[in-house]
């Protein structure tokens, strides 16, 4: 993989855009704000240190006690050191730049194509986080992208997963509830991104099948049997509205707790519901049965939280 980061401009920006999920009306304004940074050494400066950051970390696994050391770019201080050039194009733009390394990673464990795509892809994704939240264009959540681009987190199918290491809270309760595992061993973070479909279960049986397979064959030496997942969807207080046979509900039971988020968290639940963590949950109008769940929880003067649990992943074939 080299070190040498060019900066896409042009048709060939143009192309990695559309590698990346941005929408096409997002196109011509970031192709104005390359040819700006172009010109502007500071900007520049900033955007090539980003890129040199991805490179420096790429692979490199974090989590543990105490969350690891730091890894890959602070994009949003990076951003405000870059100055009015980039307008609010200067994350995608790095991301754009660190594509071809991050590529040339997976390409080096034998990571298919199309996984690449997919998981790179998801930048599409937070844009349409973005325009729902603020009704601008924009890019949303740089700093969980930043996992993807370091090469540490695949989408296979409905659900992403992530190499990291457990923290000292859900290892030490494994460890407690007599789990082979603690603080700081190797495991897979669950994640489940919004608009790519329901909640089916069909879809995560898939997604786990082709997960304990993926990491067998491209990180052998990296042996983890555990799958984490902290997330609203785990809150225990969910049980409470939704029918027994929701899918919510049955991706719950894939799951042993670990514990429920120790603080209220509300903000969390109504921006994966509703799109706007910060909405007035009595101005908001429900339209299905879980949106109904999410307000009158909050009406009745009770708070979301959260949960987090685990489930062992057997080892899959290479």
């Amino acid at each position: 993989m080299s070190d040498e980061v060019r900066v896409p401009r042009g048709v060939g920006l143009a192309e990695t855009l559309l590698d990346l999920g941005v929408p096409y009306a997002a196109t011509n304004g970031v192709l104005a704000a390359a040819e700006r940074v172009a010109g502007d050494a500071t900007a520049h400066g900033q955007l090539v240190g980003a890129v040199q950051e991805f490179i420096r970390d790429m692979g490199e696994v974090g989590g543990g006690p105490g969350g690891g050391p730091a890894l890959g770019p602070d994009l949003d201080a990076r951003a405000a050191r870059a100055g009015a050039a980039p307008g609010p194009w200067f994350a995608l733009l790095v991301l754009a730049a660190t594509r071809p390394h991050t590529a040339a990673y997976h390409r080096a464990l034998g990571v298919p194509e199309e996984v690449t795509r997919r998981t790179l892809a998801d930048v599409g994704r937070h844009m349409a986080v973005h325009a729902r939240r603020h009704g601008t264009p924009g890019l949303a959540n740089t700093s969980w992208l930043a996992r993807h681009f370091r090469g540490v987190l695949v989408q296979l199918g409905r659900l992403q997963f992530e190499r990291t290491r457990l923290g000292g809270r859900t290892g030490t309760a494994l460890a407690a509830a007599g789990v082979a595992a603690g603080p700081g061993t190797r495991a897979l973070g669950l994640h489940i991104p919004d608009f790519t479909g329901p909640l089916d279960p069909a879809a995560c049986d898939a997604s786990f099948d082709r997960a304990r397979a993926f990491f067998a064959r491209h990180h052998p030496d990296e042996p983890a049997a555990i799958v984490t997942c902290h997330s609203w969807l785990l809150d225990p207080q969910l049980a409470e509205y939704l029918p027994r046979d929701s899918r919510i509900l049955a991706f719950q039971r894939r799951f042993t707790a670990v514990w429920a988020g120790p603080e209220p968290d509300d903000a969390t639940t109504l921006g994966f519901v509703f799109g706007d963590p910060a909405a007035d949950p009595s101005a908001l109008v429900a339209r299905s049965a879980l949106e109904r769940a999410v307000l009158a929880h909050l009406a009745a003067g009770r708070h979301w939280t959260g949960g987090t649990g685990w489930l062992p992943l057997p080892p899959g074939a290479a």
